[in-house]
């Protein structure tokens, strides 16, 4: 079995452009600004072994990927931003938890946490290219069964 990542990503990517509620959905952390309006990037976090899901001839793994999600801050009303950025990472939640293979392409979304950290997400602030904008950053943990074979 290969990892498979273009599309993982491309299926992470799909679900965030489905809600149509992003002006932009990228599989990069941009390198520039974005533009304004709600936009999400998605990109490659950890990836390691997992010990609990492996077995005696192959090695199960825990692929992290990083979603953030970009508000402008200098918007009216100043109160929308927070709520805008936390229901969007509301729709993005419930999507992996309502495709929790991914259409077959991991064993599960470790939405509870059971190999490392749950799904989650954390707020923050981010001053790219001089604009200010308030992110939520979402760690997507996938496990990925017997991607690894162990031969002697």
């Amino acid at each position: 079995m290969t990892l498979n990542s273009r599309a993982i990503f491309t299926a992470v990517q799909d679900h965030a452009e489905t809600l149509a509620i992003f002006d932009r959905v990228g599989k990069h952390e941009p390198k520039n600004a974005p533009g304004n309006g709600l936009s999400c990037a998605i990109w490659a976090g950890p990836l390691r072994a997992v010990a609990a899901a492996s077995g005696l001839a192959s090695v199960s793994a825990r692929m992290e990927l990083m979603i953030r999600v970009y508000n402008p801050m200098l918007q009216k009303p100043e109160d929308d931003v927070d709520p805008t950025v936390l229901d969007a990472v509301d729709a993005l939640f419930a999507a992996y938890a309502g495709d929790f293979e991914l259409g077959g392409l991991v064993r599960d979304v470790d939405l509870l946490g059971q190999h490392g950290t749950p799904l989650s997400a954390v707020p923050g602030y981010l001053n790219q290219d001089s604009k200010l904008f308030r992110v939520i950053d979402v760690t997507l943990p996938l496990i990925i069964n017997d991607l690894w074979n162990e031969v002697a």
